[in-house]
């Protein structure tokens, strides 16, 4: 098989292609700038959105009276009652 030498190209339609794909590719850089800035708006939406619930730690002295208390994470406490000389256990 022999190689057929390519047909030969009309300048005019060389060109009209040229100025085609340069608008193709203005196109594409604008697309991917668009891309970009929606990239950065909705970082810094996640970032602005969880700077929301900033947690703050608290201390709090307890007196049990006699021994010792711990208070879990879920708000539960665990220890004696002591009112008024009557012990109550929880």
């Amino acid at each position: 098989m022999e190689r057929q030498a390519p047909d030969k190209i009309d300048y005019l339609v060389h060109e009209d292609q040229m100025v085609r794909m340069e608008r193709v590719i203005k196109r594409l850089w604008i697309l991917c700038i668009m891309i970009f800035i929606a990239l950065v708006a909705t970082n810094a939406g996640w970032i602005y959105y969880e700077s929301q619930f900033i947690t703050e730690e608290v201390t709090q002295d307890v007196d049990t009276g006699n021994g010792a208390a711990y208070v879990a994470g879920i708000g539960d406490i665990h220890g004696t009652d002591q009112t008024d000389g009557e012990t109550e256990s929880s």
